[in-house]
Order: C-alpha cells, then structure tokens, then sequence
C-alpha cells in the first residue's frame, strides 16, 4: 500500500479509536480527523489502543448512510449531551457484550447491537406509554408472541437474556418479509402491517418503496427511528468527530447463569451472589416481585457464580420470607391485613397499585404479596432474657425462639393456640413485630 493511502487509512482508524478529549459537547457541525503524526512512516510502528468491544462493534457495521439530515438532527441531539451518553454506556457495558455476541452468530448487521440505545438507553425497567418494557422494548402481546411470560412473578420482557433472544428473533423474520434491514427496523418500531400499507401504497403510485421512499407515510416515531439509529453508529464509529469520550467496554463475557432453588427472596439471591439487591437486580431485573418463584435462573458476574453456588449450599436459613394470599373482589384490605397480622400500609407496601375503592375493598380478585411475619412493636430485650432457651421448660410453660419467617399467627397454629393468647404470654401489643432470636413464652 502507497504511503499516501496509509496516511488515509491510519486517519481513519484513530478517528474510529480514539476516544474525545473535548470537554463540552461541539457544535453540531463534526470535527476533522486527526492528522497522522509525521513521526510514523509505516503503520506498523504505530501503537493503537487495546481492542475493546467498540471496536468489534465498529467491525460489524453494515448498514448504509442515511440520505436525510435527520442523521445529523440527531448526532447533535446526542453529541450535546455526553452525559446521556455515559449513562448508557454504563447500563450497557453490562449487557453489551452479550448481546454483540449473539448479532455476530446470526450474521445481522451490528448496528442492531446498537438498537436499544434508541429503545431504553440500555435501561432494563424501561416502561413506555404503549406498555412497552424492558430495554428491546416489547409491549405485552409481541412479547407473548415471541415468548416472553408475563406473570405474577416475573415480565420476561426485562429478562436479559430472553429477551435479547426474543428481539432477534422478531428482526430476523421481518427481515425475511420485507428483504432490507431499514424497513425491518421501521417494522420493529411500528409494527410490519404499517411498513406494508406503506410499501402498497407508494407501489401504486409507482413511488420508491425503500425506507426513505416510505418514511413519509410512516408516523414520526418511525421516520426518525432508524436516522437515530446510524446518528448513534457514526457517534460510535468516531467519537472524536463529535467531541464525545466513549468509555472502553471490556471485549469479555461479563457475566453467566446460576440455578437457584423453586423460590428464593431477591434480596437473600443478592446476598448469596456477594452482590448488592441493586446490583443483582441490574442484571435480574425480570423479577417483579421480592421473592423469585419457579426455580429461576439469575444472571451473576462471572466471578460471582462460584460465590453463588457455595454460599447456597452453606446457607442454613430460610430462602423465602413472603407468601402469596389469593384474594377476592370485595375483600376489605383492612381484614386482609388483619388475617395477616399486619397493617393495611405494609399490605400496600407490599403490592403496587391496589385497585381499591372508596371503602377500601378490592375492586378486582387476585393474589396478592403477603409479608412473612408479624408487625409493629419488638419484644422487649428484658422479656427475652429472662427466658430460657428454646425446648426448656419453666411451671406449665416453654419457650419458643422466632426464626426468620414465623409470624404469630403461625405460631400459634403449630402449638394450638391463640394469637391472643400468645400476645397476653408476651406482653405484646396487637401491633407487636417479631424478630429473628427473640424468645417467646408459649402455654
């Protein structure tokens, strides 16, 4: 190769490698390139950066430009704005690895890699207007479509992993309907019944049907959906055109699967994991609910799995301190709280959104998140040392020591007898709350 045409190429590999070092989002207009240093007469003296995920993103672009200024509307959209830039570079180096992963073993173009940058910023409890959720944006019916439960328990729709495989899935058949990867991207955004009346309706006229041709016809949303998408690629292609400083994202899996047991709090899987709730939910965010029901399979950090499986197999305490109450239509929370010993705001606390009436009665029949676990007050430290241990036996008394999960009310049925009774024992209020090693005296 010609000096010359070396010159052009290492240009242009360090506008793709390089990252920013501009401070201020630039105007909208882009910067040059770098010049090559005069230092260097053949490229292969030149020391490039460590490869990271960037730059085998970068190798699997394949979509063509974009013949509209909406590209460039939208690259100063973004280029203003670094820090919503960082933030989904920091949601994604979680999940982008993955996801690049599974493009490149279905031979799609990389830019799709790309796409849930428009959709969510990479954000994984992301909920639309249209109830679309998760950070491949399925609304309820597509995600059943392509099978993504949705239940009490979990909404596979922020399921990582599953819905990554659901989103490709849905791109590569309407890919096979229409023959172009513009149109299936329009067609993932507002539905293929849209882009085909679309595409009859300029064949008709003998107007052009690609996506351009077609945009017109198509919603906002839509026109604008895939300008944003190859805004974002060139952004990402060369970073230092637009003053923007793209963080490296290591070019390594970054996290694998565990099997947990039939139901397990969240909280109690984070704390196995050695990780925080907010961590593991970042990369779990699936489960709705506390607790984690029909033997679920988490996602971990690869350096967490291990960790995982052995603190579950030494744990000896319980892995579940919430259970389910079927509800009717009608039933007053109040009673339901009461059944429960506990108060009608930890019942609230405890369920999102109960659809309650003026007299606090359900509107509508379902289950409902009940607590484990007694409420209010805490057993004095007086009462419980002056107690004997648990199995002992003072007069016509024994003593029972609370473990995580028991309630009163429990309690009180294993030993056949009454709740009052229990509380009388006690010196417990009605609205007294149990904790785990406390002792309580039992008839």
């Amino acid at each position: 190769m010609p000096l010359r045409e070396k010159v052009c190429f290492f240009a242009l590999a360090i506008a793709c490698a390089s990252v920013g070092a501009f401070a201020t989002a630039p105007e909208a207009t882009p910067l040059p390139p770098p010049s090559l240093p005069s230092a260097f007469e053949d490229l292969d003296d030149v020391p490039l950066p460590d490869p990271d995920l960037w730059q085998r993103i970068r190798k699997g672009f394949a979509l063509e430009a974009l013949e509209t200024p909406l590209v460039a509307e939208h690259e100063a959209w973004y280029s203003s704005r670094p820090e919503y830039i960082k933030r989904f570079v920091d949601r994604g180096s979680l999940y982008l690895h993955y996801i690049v992963e599974q493009v490149e073993k279905r031979n799609m173009p990389m830019e799709i890699a790309l796409l849930p940058v428009i959709e969510s910023a990479f954000n994984p409890k992301a909920y639309s207007r249209a109830k679309a959720s998760g950070i491949w944006q399925f609304i309820p019916s597509t995600g059943k479509n392509y099978g993504l439960a949705q239940d009490l328990w979990k909404d596979n729709r922020r399921d990582i992993v599953a819905a990554t495989d659901a989103a490709l899935n849905y791109l590569q058949r309407l890919h096979d309907m229409f023959g172009n990867w513009e149109l299936a991207l329009a067609a993932y955004n507002c539905g293929e019944g849209n882009v085909a009346r679309a595409i009859a309706w300029n064949q008709k006229r003998g107007l052009a049907t690609d996506y351009l041709g077609i945009a017109p016809r198509l919603k906002p949303e839509t026109r604008n959906y895939v300008p944003k998408l190859i805004a974002v690629k060139n952004i990402v292609l060369a970073p230092i055109n637009y003053g923007i400083e793209l963080d490296s994202v290591p070019d390594v899996p970054y996290f694998t699967t565990v099997q947990a047991p039939q139901k397990i709090d969240v909280k109690v899987a984070a704390m196995l994991a050695g990780m925080s709730e907010e961590d593991f939910v970042a990369l779990n965010p699936a489960h709705t609910r506390p607790v984690a029901a029909g033997a679920p399979t988490f996602i971990v950090p690869l350096d967490k799995a291990e960790v995982f499986r052995a603190n579950l197999q030494a744990y000896d305490k319980p892995l579940v301190s919430w259970t389910t109450y079927a509800a009717k239509k009608g039933e007053a929370l109040d009673a339901i709280a009461r059944h429960h010993h506990l108060t009608p705001a930890q019942l609230k606390a405890a369920n999102e959104q109960l659809p309650l009436d003026k007299k606090g009665r359900l509107r509508t029949a379902g289950p409902l998140m009940v607590p484990i676990g007694a409420t209010g007050k805490v057993v004095p430290a007086s009462v419980a040392k002056a107690v004997p241990e648990t199995g002992t036996a003072t007069a016509s008394l024994k003593v029972y020591t609370v473990r995580t999960g028991d309630t009163l009310y429990a309690i009180a049925q294993k030993y056949r007898t009454g709740v009052d009774t229990l509380r009388s024992l006690n010196n417990l209020t009605a609205s007294a709350i149990l904790h785990p090693g406390v002792t309580l005296r039992l008839p």
